[in-house]
């Protein structure tokens, strides 16, 4: 009996173990301190119990809710019991003060998703004593060395030596002529066939160079050419050098075939295939091209008539020369003036982006969407019921599409609603005003209002929505509440993310709310100047009478004046 006893309380101990650790949660959160001081590091730990070859996903990411993961430390995995315990830490900050909360966690274990607990930590601001802590006055200020002075120095120089190096060589190619072999020829026939020789022996077909041999054989042509029926025939074309050729051997009445000008001109085309195309033609054609300048030469200088002394070009002839001359320096002159002209704009830009930074020259020659609506005639209007008056760069046009954004229950409160925009939530720049008027009196509670904006924002696609909440107050003295932060946006063509920056003031004013939604890229530095201008325009024309209301619905002192709007732009 004693013994069957024992059995029984054995096994209501090992039920009772076995219950216990099967409540045991799969996944568990901790954090190794529930107060920090802002900016410094703490550490948060996930724990995952699996079997052998389980597949076990921790989260990822660069923000855990409000907090900024700072670093994901590798997983450690520990044998417990038969089974596999994971282990991976976070390291966490935040440089703001304040209560947050780190939200429920997705764990994944073979694709079963396990949520943690969620966890509260404390960030504190760092508390300095000034009655232990020495005080000292404040330096002057010391002005910075700059080195740009350094860049104007070594450009300056460049372009000083660049013209003194220009300078001398003109000088010296003025004064130091090219000096030239002379050589005494008996005739342009002879002059040739010693070139005919001296091709020969440079040997330049069996080297592979057929363009500077096709160069050669043509510069022989044309040499000869010039020298006896007078033409431009080494600043010509093939077209150009045929058509003179015919007009000068008509004008010398010469007999000449007119295979001599198509196999002179077929081999000129042959010489521009080698020299431009780089293109080699075949050894017999080679062959039989040298043979037709050969014969060329030979039928002109058969044909030239007896020439008692030289004769001068024609009248003709020579202005036809000097036309041709003329037309080249022009060609030469205007390729002189353009280059210095592309210079002359690369120094300066090159100048503007040392001393003034390449984003000023990019935003003001190449252009920024943003820039250009700050620098734009600002309007100054009244929008909505009640009228809110503001500044912006365009007129805001009115969406009638606005009861689309809320739902029925809500809509059967309100009076009136409006709402005036410029651009859309997923442009550069986007700006709304929306005011409601409400049928019955509403007991509106500022600080919960962008929960709404954030979940429309959330069904449009808008993804980690970061947000924080101050009281604001108009140049009047007229009290709201500000919500501004960030955001990741899609685009909506591409589909590419981008990080956007918000701002919404929240006003109730008359028995209604009037919102000023101001949304645009993050780091946009000429979007920031532009918020901070429409947040300083911001008024409500009846402000004075009514008193103010500040987000805790108490009502403000009131103003004894209205602001004139003088559609002049602020500096």
């Amino acid at each position: 009996m004693g013994i069957h006893k024992i059995k029984i309380y054995i096994g209501i101990l090992l039920l009772a173990a076995t219950t216990a650790f099967a409540q045991q949660p799969a996944v568990q959160a901790s954090i190794d301190s529930t107060k920090i001081r802002i900016g410094s590091q703490f550490n948060l730990t996930l724990k995952a119990t699996a079997n052998k070859g389980a597949k076990v996903s921790f989260p990822a990411g660069k923000n855990f809710g409000q907090l900024e993961v700072l670093e994901a430390y590798p997983t450690d995995t520990i044998e417990k019991d038969g089974l596999y315990e994971l282990v991976k830490k976070y390291g966490l900050t935040q440089f703001d003060s304040g209560r947050y909360e780190i939200p429920k966690l997705p764990v994944i274990i073979n694709n079963k998703t396990f949520q943690t607990t969620p966890l509260t930590i404390e960030v504190n601001n760092i508390v300095v004593d000034t009655l232990k802590q020495k005080l000292y006055d404040i330096k002057p200020v010391i002005a910075a060395g700059s080195r740009s002075w350094l860049w104007l120095y070594i450009l300056g120089g460049i372009v000083v030596l660049g013209g003194i190096g220009y300078l001398v060589f003109r000088y010296y190619k003025k004064i130091k002529p090219v000096k030239e072999v002379k050589q005494e020829y008996v005739s342009p026939k002879e002059k040739a066939r010693i070139s005919f020789n001296r091709l020969e022996r440079a040997d330049l077909l069996s080297k592979g160079e057929v363009k500077e041999y096709y160069s050669e054989l043509a510069n022989i042509a044309r040499t000869y050419l010039e020298e006896t029926i007078r033409i431009p025939a080494m600043e010509s074309t093939t077209t150009e050098l045929i058509d003179a050729m015919r007009e000068a051997i008509a004008r010398k009445d010469m007999r000449i075939d007119e295979s001599i000008y198509e196999e002179l001109e077929k081999v000129l085309r042959n010489a521009d295939m080698a020299k431009f195309a780089l293109s080699r033609a075949a050894d017999h054609i080679i062959t039989q091209d040298r043979s037709r300048i050969e014969n060329t030469i030979n039928v002109i200088d058969k044909n030239l008539p007896v020439e008692v002394e030289p004769t001068e070009p024609s009248e003709e002839e020579k202005a036809r020369q000097a036309e041709i001359l003329l037309q080249k320096k022009k060609r030469q002159r205007v390729l002189a003036i353009s280059g210095g002209i592309v210079g002359l704009i690369i120094g300066i830009s090159i100048y503007i982006g040392i001393t003034r930074g390449f984003d000023f020259l990019k935003d003001n020659i190449i252009g920024h969407p943003t820039k250009e609506l700050l620098d734009a005639e600002w309007v100054k209007s009244e929008y909505g019921i009640p009228p809110v008056t503001i500044e912006t760069p365009k007129v805001l046009k009115r969406n009638n599409e606005v009861y689309k954004y809320i739902s029925k229950e809500a809509a059967q409160n309100i009076s009136e609603m409006q709402l005036f925009e410029y651009g859309s939530l997923f442009d550069n720049f986007h700006i709304g005003v929306a005011t409601t008027v409400y049928k019955q009196p509403v007991d509106i509670d500022l600080f919960k209002l962008f929960d709404a904006t954030a979940k429309d924002w959330e069904s449009r696609g808008a993804t980690g929505i970061l947000q924080k909440q101050e009281g604001f107050k108009t140049g009047k003295g007229t009290e709201g509440l500000r919500a501004y932060g960030t955001m990741t946006l899609p685009d909506p063509i591409t589909k590419e993310k981008k990080r956007a920056a918000y701002e919404i003031m929240y006003f109730k004013q008359q028995q209604g709310l009037q919102q000023v939604i101001i949304i645009h890229e993050e780091n946009d530095r000429y979007a920031k100047d532009i918020t901070e201008r429409i947040k300083r325009s911001i008024e409500f024309t009846q402000e004075k009478e009514e008193g103010q209301q500040g987000p805790d619905g108490q009502q403000g002192d009131g103003q004894d004046d209205v602001q004139q709007s003088d559609n002049q732009q602020q500096p």
